[in-house]
Order: C-alpha cells, then structure tokens, then sequence
C-alpha cells in the first residue's frame, strides 16, 4: 500500500504554517491534525460554493467527510449518507456512487460494513471497533 501524505497550509495574520504528514492515516492521526490546526489559526467557517468548486476534494473525500460530520457514532446507510451529503454540499450524488464509495473505503478500513447487500448499513472504523471486528 503506497504512503499517504497530507499537507495542511494555515493562513493566520499575515502568517504562515505548513504542516505536512507522511504515513499511514488514521482517524484518531487526522483528529489530532485538526486539533493542531484549531491552535495554530483556528478553523475557518467553510463557504458552502468554495467547498462545491474546490477541485482538490474529491466526491470520495466529500463521502468520508460527511460521514464524519453527520454519523460519528452509530450505524447509517447508503441512502441517509446521500441525503446528508446532497443537503451538506447541496449538489446532487448518485446513490450507486455513494455505494460504491462507501465500499472502497470500507475496504480501507475507514468503514466497518454489514448485512445483506441490499440492506447494508455502515459505521466509522474506531480503535475500539477495530478491536471487535478482530478480536485484538
């Protein structure tokens, strides 16, 4: 699996931070970049048109996003992800695309996934999740 690196650059008064992260990425890692960010120039208020016409984020980073926006506990489907993310970004998505995204990054590990295929509900990987789903 190729190394992931995440760059964050913060503008706050005239000055400059980057912060870049090479390794695997997890979700407790990406937390704690956050809180970083938070210190250093705070969290700007997203612009709803900006975050649309942005083309470094990608619909399957919108997909996670969303996600961990509006399901950080508990399970959700394919459909209930789809609302949140047409009403969040206020575009449309098709559900076979939130599905198949939602696939891709249960097989990352981003996503724990069960049920039927037809019936299948989705909850953020945690390290006490991932200690259930492999007895560790």
């Amino acid at each position: 699996m190729p190394t992931k690196k995440i760059r964050v650059e913060i503008f706050n008064n005239g000055d400059r931070y980057t912060i870049t992260f090479e390794g695997q990425v997890t979700r407790d890692k990406a937390l704690r970049l956050l809180d970083l960010v938070e210190l250093l120039g705070g969290m700007p208020t997203v612009n709803p048109e900006l975050t649309r016409s942005a083309p470094e984020i990608t619909k399957i980073e919108k997909v996670r996003l969303v996600a961990e926006k509006n399901f950080p506990v508990g399970w959700f489907s394919s459909k209930e992800l789809q609302l949140a993310y047409e009403k969040q970004f206020n575009e449309p998505v098709h559900l076979s695309t939130v599905s198949t995204y939602l696939s891709r990054l249960a097989d990352r590990g981003f996503f724990i996934k069960k049920g039927a295929s037809n019936q299948l509900r989705y909850r953020i990987m945690t390290a006490i999740s991932n200690y259930q789903v492999h007895g560790r």
